[in-house]
């Protein structure tokens, strides 16, 4: 993880930094780089996390799918004939 500290009014301490780190990692273990920034009597905590990939599984005409690419023509049609209701 990437760590950095921009100049600011105050000095941090590695201990303090230690501190702000392990805090931003209790929120979101999956950070992978972090800006802090100390300004009067406060730092401001930036931090990245990255994208988490993911399959959408939907239940279409009483199947549990991913994607319809493998379904045959009746199936397909079946998909389009569907009612969309809007909330």
């Amino acid at each position: 993880m990437k760590v950095t500290v921009k100049d600011g009014s105050l000095p941090m301490s590695d201990k303090e930094i230690a501190e702000y780190v392990s805090y931003v990692k209790s929120k979101s273990p999956i950070v992978d780089s972090i800006e802090l920034m100390a300004v009067g009597d406060t730092v401001d905590i930036y931090y990245h996390i990255p994208e988490v990939r993911f399959d959408r599984v939907r239940r279409i005409t009483g199947y549990l799918v991913g994607t319809v690419d493998r379904w045959n023509d009746a199936k397909r049609a079946e998909l389009g004939d569907r009612v969309k209701h809007d909330i």
